[in-house]
């Protein structure tokens, strides 16, 4: 039996940190975010459904979706936003679901679905245990702001978007505490996966 883990958090809060060690234990990792911008890419069935349903002008002359105008239709509106969603999602979970196949094919022991959004999309489903990475509030804050160098209110809207890290931990079979040194996270994965057999 191939063990599934979902592996998730909040923004800033040290994800990937986390899936870099997992990958250089030698565990394959499937990242939601590369597969909702492979999904997408020109010639994809998403990308002709959202060209027709969004039009040519959210395209860039190399015919490639332009993020930033896609990004500026469905932001503010909820109705947009799902129409959007209701295309890439379903994308998203076929491409994973394949990929993940592909690995239990090839006998691993463990597959990490990595899924920044796991709780928020129900996609919990798809997996046999979940760890959440959390830091405190005010850790999640100043590294955010710091590293895309946005300023409190700009950080503190992108945080409220997500499900918080308290609510996640709730939901979690595992936490793994990033508010120290990588070291410190790094025993916590290994302590995580050795419990679970996972190594």
């Amino acid at each position: 039996m191939t063990l599934t883990i979902g592996l998730t958090g909040g923004i800033a809060s040290g994800k990937s940190t986390v899936t870099k060690m997992i990958r250089e234990l030698g565990i394959p990792v499937i990242d939601a975010d590369q597969v909702a911008r492979d999904v997408v890419k020109v010639g994809e069935e998403a990308y002709t459904q959202i060209v027709a349903t969004f039009g040519q002008d959210i395209l860039q002359a190399n015919g490639e979706i332009d993020r930033a105008k896609l990004g500026a239709i469905v932001f503010h509106n909820e109705q947009e936003r799902k129409k959007l969603n209701a295309i890439v999602h379903p994308a998203v979970r076929r491409r994973m679901m394949a990929e993940k196949e592909e690995y239990v094919q090839s006998g691993a022991k463990t597959i990490v679905l990595d899924i920044p959004l796991l709780f928020e999309s129900e996609l919990t489903h798809l997996i046999d245990k979940v760890i959440v990475v959390y830091v405190d509030d005010e850790v999640q804050l100043e590294r955010l702001m710091k590293r895309n160098g946005f300023s409190k209110e700009e950080a503190l809207a992108r945080i409220r978007s997500q499900m918080s890290l308290r609510e996640k931990v709730k939901k979690a079979d595992a936490v793994i505490n990033n508010n120290g040194t990588v070291e410190k996270t790094k025993q916590q994965l290994l302590q995580i996966l050795r419990e679970w057999d996972a190594l």
